[in-house]
């Protein structure tokens, strides 16, 4: 186990990245091969259909990650002040342990009960709906396993296991990789059998995360939290941010969804179906950025060693330049081939795909900085500013410019909708990281108040 108080802080932050960005990618890997295989086996039509169920996906990791991300800090914390804060780590695993079978029930019940009408809010026509519909139906029965597998992860790497989570998402993906080709060509299900892959390698992935429990570097203990209810609240607002990057993506699906058939047609939807898979890769990659960081900043924040956390925010800087620059080029150079990869395209599809990618594509230059500082201002227990860039790039901003950009320039201005938005929330976002970063070096070694009860 390194120690993040004292261990060296390249070799400590390149490892939780490498476990945390395998971990990030082959969780896109779900949607990635899903949308690969039903869209050569059902045309257009299949990745229009998974286009639509995206935004069930964005609702299921957001409610893992907010406990997840919100405990993990406040653990992670807790434990760098030393003391009787380190004794009280395990109240906010417990309580981030009964928030998520709180949100597991509320989110399944909902899935269960309201798959139709949730699916026609989400832009489905009816055409797409049936296709949709028996996507979803073997995923009900692993709803509850998607949100504990995020709220895992996010407590193995806080708890100096990021390896293991690495792992056991690999495991379940490869299973997901394989089981898509059996049960949807050789089993000839269809788009249902993608469905079901997908919900195997999630419970696959659950088992081998158990065996932390199991280990002797664990310290993660079930206990009775005291004062239930005000650690609830902390998690929530602590991981609010987080959790709302994966609401808000699903809010802009919805959105574009009908935007998009309102202004061009279902051609379209089939290449943003495209699109919020790159964007989802492109958004792990950031993830991926927060996630090493975050247990690093959040212990070293709770020890006082501010030169630490700078350390650190330099590697991290680094590695969203590296991923803008890697994911841009990608997105200008080869259009068509990432359709390809995803579809058994029509000329229409392959006519229209580059000028939206493209413009779209611009977006992903400053998408992971403007993701990775939601996780630094959770660190540094700025929920507040982690909230404002979160609200801002997901919904505020971006939701006026998709819902009158069209109406005010033409419908091929929606594309460029991403990209305005990531170029302002940057803005802000550079600002307030300057400010924070500098305002460590004025603190005195003393709890936050985040953490009394």
């Amino acid at each position: 186990m390194m120690d993040l108080l004292r261990g060296r802080i390249s070799a400590i932050y390149f490892r939780y990245l490498g476990a945390a960005f395998g971990s990030a990618m082959i969780s896109s890997i779900y949607g990635i091969v899903d949308m690969a295989i039903v869209g050569q086996y059902q045309g257009p039509d299949g990745t229009a259909a998974l286009a639509v169920v995206a935004p069930v996906w964005n609702i299921i990791y957001s409610l893992g990650l907010l406990a997840g991300i919100g405990g993990g800090v406040l653990f992670s914390v807790a434990r760098g002040r030393g003391g009787a804060g380190e004794s009280g780590a395990n109240d906010y695993f417990s309580a981030a342990f009964i928030g998520t079978v709180i949100f597991s029930a509320l989110s399944w019940a909902a899935i269960v009960f309201f798959d139709r009408r949730m699916l026609l809010l989400f832009g489905a026509d009816e055409t797409l709906l049936p296709l949709a519909r028996q996507y979803l139906w073997p995923v009900k029965f692993a709803v509850p396993v998607f949100i504990f597998n995020q709220m895992l992860a996010a407590f193995l790497r806080n708890d100096g296991s990021p390896g293991l989570a690495t792992a056991a998402v690999l495991f379940g993906g490869l299973f997901n990789v394989a089981g898509d080709y059996f049960f949807v060509f050789t089993l000839d299900m269809g788009i249902m059998g993608a469905g079901l892959a997908t919900a195997i390698g999630a419970a696959l992935t659950l088992a081998a995360m158990l065996g932390h429990f199991f280990s002797k570097r664990n310290t993660l203990r079930l206990v009775r939290p005291r004062n239930l209810l005000i650690k609830l609240r902390k998690i929530t607002v602590t991981g609010f941010s987080t959790f709302f990057i994966d609401i808000a993506m699903g809010i802009l699906t919805v959105l574009f969804n009908r935007q998009i058939m309102r202004y061009s047609g279902t051609e379209a939807l089939a290449v943003y179906g495209v699109i919020v898979n790159i964007s989802t890769v492109v958004q792990c990659c950031a993830y991926s950025i927060g996630q090493a960081s975050q247990p690093i900043i959040s212990i070293n924040f709770g020890a006082g060693r501010w030169g630490r956390i700078r350390a650190t925010l330099r590697y991290a800087l680094a590695t969203a330049a590296f991923f803008s620059i890697a994911w841009t080029a990608a997105a200008l150079a080869f259009p068509n081939g990432f359709i390809r990869i995803f579809m058994a395209p029509t000329e229409m599809v392959l006519s229209i795909a580059p000028f939206i990618i493209r413009c779209y594509g611009l977006s992903f230059l400053l998408l992971p900085l403007n993701i990775f500082s939601t996780y630094y201002f959770q660190s540094l227990m700025r929920p507040e500013i982690s909230f404002f860039v979160s609200v801002s790039r997901g919904m505020l901003v971006s939701g006026l410019l998709i819902l009158f950009l069209p109406a005010a320039a033409g419908a091929r201005a929606l594309w460029l909708a991403m990209p305005i938005t990531e170029l302002l929330v940057s803005a802000a976002v550079v600002y307030y990281m300057i400010r924070c970063t500098h305002s460590l070096y004025s603190r005195k070694n003393s709890p936050h108040r985040a953490l009394r009860d």
